[in-house]
């Protein structure tokens, strides 16, 4: 493995660790505040439990993703020196401001976790949703820095040099909203499903079936609205891209050739040699409505891109398969879900139902992952899209393969000791809160 490989495998490592993290992170305290506001106002104690228990988890990530999003911003200058001596004195402020929103987050958690029966009970709420909201602040804030490699503005770029700089305009690019839009819609969905999902083994295991039925109500609720509404903004980001970055949107569909009234492709195996997709169901027309909202628009391909500027094709167009798969199958169970409520409720009961939430438990996070695939290797050479090369970015220091190998140890540990803390933490819930 070569040096440059294994500085993009760490950073990509280390994002697909943190991410799972920040998105639980940014969500959870939602669904906290949310129990809490039936506690206070029905006074079933089992609200009071559910509360208790998803504030552990919440404490939990919190720590994990403080840790890993820590590594992250050490990894940007460690690994990518030639990025970060241009692009962070503009796209900084972004960051700034997401220290600024942790630092809240931090406080109000503090609060949360030792204000019961200290503060005013509603404060106490109140710090609950300053939680939440501070935290989905320095996810949006981020993703906006990401925004900007994809969507570089707010300088001049004039013989190699990076000049009249406007922080404003570089975090509110135009790539912002489509991402930060998509990626809380997805956090909202990954969460939601995975702790549906665990809440719904628990009910069909018959252990604490109220404390979980509850929980499962309201994680499940937040899930599936999400759901339902995630194909909207995965359409406004697919008409961005469009514009912003034909290439990705050629990788990410397998589009070599550029013609009119292109095919949506479901499927496939892209080859590259051949410049073709083998056993894709192609579904006419759908490609350019999707692009630019007319079945019969022009839709770029590759072939009008220069050869050295294409992204990965292959690796591009399975992740947004699985992305879009995953969000299928997830907005189907959401569509019974609904049903259930509205006219089916005896299915609210029914093993089966439960059974599907237990299956969709990974296929949010599995999305998510994909997703963030897309977006970085369909940004493939660029780390400045049509800027700054990522082979140009990256340190000339020696070595970088035994980093990789060092934190891939690192975050594996991380991960059982998540694993079996949250293990711990569901257990627990039988023998404490049922007793208070």
């Amino acid at each position: 493995m070569n040096d440059f490989i294994a500085a993009r495998s760490q950073m990509a490592l280390s994002l697909g660790f943190h991410i799972v993290f920040s998105c639980i992170g940014m969500v959870m305290p939602f669904f906290m505040a949310v129990a809490h506001y039936y506690w206070l106002k029905t006074d079933e104690i089992v609200y009071k439990n559910v509360t208790k228990a998803w504030s552990k988890g919440v404490a939990i990530f919190f720590a994990t993703g403080a840790v890993s999003g820590t590594v992250l911003s050490f990894e940007l200058g460690l690994l990518w020196p030639g990025f970060m001596k241009h692009a962070g004195p503009i796209f900084g402020m972004p960051f700034s401001l997401e220290g600024t929103a942790f630092f809240i987050e931090a406080i109000a958690l503090g609060f949360f976790l030792y204000g019961w029966d200290r503060f005013n009970k509603w404060f106490h709420w109140f710090t609950g949703v300053i939680v939440g909201v501070s935290g989905l602040a320095s996810g949006i804030l981020v993703v906006a820095a990401n925004a900007w490699m994809n969507s570089p503005a707010g300088f001049d770029h004039i013989n190699g040099q990076y000049l009249n700089i406007d922080p404003i305009k570089a975090m509110f690019n135009d790539a912002w909203f489509s991402q930060a839009l998509h990626m809380t819609i997805a956090a909202f969905v990954a969460t939601g499903f995975a702790v549906a999902g665990v809440h719904a083994l628990m009910i069909l295991k018959g252990k604490n079936v109220l404390f979980h039925t509850k929980s499962f109500t309201i994680a499940a609720a937040f899930g599936c609205v999400a759901a339902i509404l995630q194909p909207l903004s995965g359409d406004i980001s697919a008409k961005d891209v469009a514009i912003r970055q034909p290439a990705k949107l050629a990788a990410m569909e397998a589009h070599f050739h550029t013609e009119k009234s292109a095919s949506l492709l479901v499927g496939g195996i892209p080859d590259e040699e051949k410049k073709e997709v083998n056993y894709a169901v192609k579904l006419p027309g759908f490609l350019s409505f999707l692009a630019h909202g007319d079945f019969q628009s022009e839709v770029t391909g590759l072939d009008k891109i220069a050869p050295e500027n294409h992204p990965p094709v292959a690796i591009t167009h399975y992740a947004f398969q699985i992305m879009v798969g995953m969000g299928m199958a997830m907005m189907l169970v959401s569509v019974l879900y609904f049903l259930a409520l509205w006219k089916q409720k005896h299915w609210l009961n029914s093993p089966w139902l439960l059974k599907l939430f237990v299956a969709a438990t990974p296929l949010g996070f599995i999305a998510v992952e994909a997703g963030w695939t897309v977006t970085e290797v369909g940004r493939q050479p660029w780390i400045i899209y049509g800027i700054m090369r990522t082979a140009d970015a990256v340190t000339p220091m020696p070595g970088i393969a035994y980093s990789f190998y060092l934190f891939t140890a690192v975050y594996a540990s991380l991960a059982v000791i998540v694993i079996f803390m949250l293990y711990r933490q569901i257990k627990m819930v039988g023998t404490l809160y049922d007793k208070a």
